[in-house]
């Protein structure tokens, strides 16, 4: 029988506690990757370290410069290296949401901070890892969470549809400039789900129209276990 694709893989998760960033770091370790997320919240990062032995949590906030060395040299010591980063913390902005012209420039500024400027430091800052693994014949690969949002006019979901449209064109721009070293960079929309963020902005939405994290988790895994078993058939 063959080995999973993501057996062994060496992925960081951002916004790992909660909602999709969860459902991502449960089922890694259950395929038997070596896992690593980072969230601000100490005690939850206790909690998920604690339910799921072998993963190692990281508190900080990817919108802090100041944080995000250390958080990376944290990644690199717990897992000995880096293979997969995975973007997926978020924030919306201000809550509730409103309209771009009744958005604070604080509120707007924060939102670019988690959702553009974080994952654009974090992956800079890990850059030399996921270079020494492509190296090495490894997938190394960043994976940015982005959202329909950041293609389709949603009024009052400026603030964070606007940063997503960033992202998603960042991770264009970065797949470019860095598939010739052997990284790749993907941005991949998991659509509405049943998650903290989504009941925050939409509180009346109905869970049962929405998708699961952890299907949206498989689906992501999946694309990254097949890009990761193409590296190896190269290699």
């Amino acid at each position: 029988m063959a080995q999973d694709p993501l057996h062994g893989l060496r992925v960081a998760v951002t916004g790992g506690t909660s909602g999709l960033g969860l459902a991502l770091v449960r089922t890694l370790h259950a395929r038997g990757a070596h896992v690593a997320f980072v969230a601000r919240d100490a005690a939850r990062v206790t909690r998920t370290a604690a339910a799921l032995p072998g993963t190692h949590g990281i508190v900080g906030d990817v919108s802090r410069k100041e944080d995000t060395h250390r958080i990376a040299l944290q990644i690199h010591t717990a897992l000995g290296g880096l293979d997969v980063l995975i973007n997926n913390a978020s924030s919306l902005g201000p809550v509730p949401l409103r309209l771009l012209a009744d958005t604070d420039c604080e509120d707007l500024e924060t939102a670019l901070a988690t959702n553009l400027v974080g994952p654009f430091r974090l992956t800079k800052a890990v850059l030399g890892a996921l270079g020494a693994a492509a190296r090495e014949g490894r997938a190394a690969r960043v994976i940015n969470i982005v959202s329909d949002a950041a293609v389709t006019p949603y009024p009052g979901w400026g603030a964070y549809g606007a940063c997503k449209a960033a992202l998603l064109h960042l991770s264009r721009i970065w797949d470019e400039e860095l598939r010739e070293h052997g990284v790749r960079v993907i941005a991949l929309d998991p659509g509405d789900m049943d998650t903290p963020l989504h009941a925050l902005a939409v509180p009346d939405a109905d869970p049962a129209t929405l998708r699961r994290p952890d299907d949206a988790a498989r689906e992501i895994l999946e694309r990254l276990a097949a890009s990761a078993l193409q590296t190896a058939e190269v290699a």
